[in-house]
C-alpha cells in the first residue's frame, strides 16, 4: 500500500503540537473543533491528548 504523504499524521499522538500548520489541521478534524477551541483546550488542560479530548467532551 502506498503512503499518502499529502495526509500527515503526528508521531505520538499522545501529544497535541500546536507548533506546525498542518498539525493543527490534523488536530482541529480529528477532534471536529475550531482552532480556536483546540488552542484553548491545550492553554487549560496542557498538550496531553487525554487531558485535552476531556476538556473538549470528546
Amino acid at each position: 500500500m502506498a503512503d499518502n504523504l499529502q495526509r500527515r499524521q503526528p508521531e505520538d499522538k499522545r501529544f497535541i503540537s500546536l507548533s506546525e500548520s498542518w498539525e493543527v489541521a490534523y488536530w482541529t478534524q480529528a477532534l471536529d473543533v475550531t482552532e480556536s477551541q483546540l488552542r484553548a483546550a491545550v492553554r487549560a488542560v496542557g498538550n496531553g491528548t487525554a487531558k485535552v479530548k476531556a476538556y473538549l467532551g470528546k
